[in-house]
């Protein structure tokens, strides 16, 4: 049985990081990448992180019922669309998502499909991990980070998480090890 990982969580709660090094130690899983319409941030690179698309590149994948699943960020830059497409489930496959979207690729594909990791830190060390990151940027947008820093208190509410029984929580304060050891208990032992 062929089975999509889904991390999940908060704005830098280390999901590139752990994104990263899952699939750099388990070559089999198959990256699912999605679809943006924010332009690309320096460092980024097409069909890595994301795919870059523009508005009308989206509107002709849902007039092709391809898009799985489609959410839209009102932010302090303009509306930015992320979107997963459809895709077969012929391998183990690895995605950066959100609840959302979780529940859309169960709903598509069977919840005993989808396995949801939840990467979860304290809120100190995810801030100072965002404002680092944004200090980084070409133009930081300092207000940007306040807004998602705190829609993320809602997005991942104690409710929200509630509504998936099946979450498999790691804590990346632990260190990038130790996030490894309880990625591979899940993946492994299943």
């Amino acid at each position: 049985m062929n089975r999509i990982f889904c991390i999940v969580g908060k704005s830098c709660s280390g999901k590139d990081t752990l994104y990263t090094c899952i699939l750099e130690r388990y070559p089999e899983l198959v990256p699912v990448i999605l679809h943006t319409t924010r332009p690309m941030r320096p460092g980024e690179a097409e069909g890595q992180t994301y795919h870059f698309v523009t508005e009308e590149q989206l509107r002709r994948y849902e007039a092709e019922g391809r898009v799985l699943e489609k959410r839209v960020y009102h932010t302090t830059q303009g509306p930015w669309t992320y979107f997963t497409l459809r895709f077969e489930l012929n391998a183990d496959r690895l995605l950066i998502t959100t609840l959302e979207g979780a529940q859309a690729l169960m709903d598509c594909y069977g919840p005993q499909q989808v396995r949801i990791v939840y990467l979860h830190v304290d809120d100190r060390t995810r801030l100072l991990r965002y404002i680092d990151r944004e200090s980084r940027q070409a133009r930081p947008d300092y207000a940007e980070v306040c807004r998602r820093f705190l829609a993320d208190q809602e997005d991942f509410s104690q409710e929200r998480l509630a509504r998936f029984p099946n979450l498999y929580p790691i804590d990346t304060g632990a260190g990038i090890e130790e996030c490894l050891e309880q990625w591979a208990t899940l993946y492994r032992g299943e």
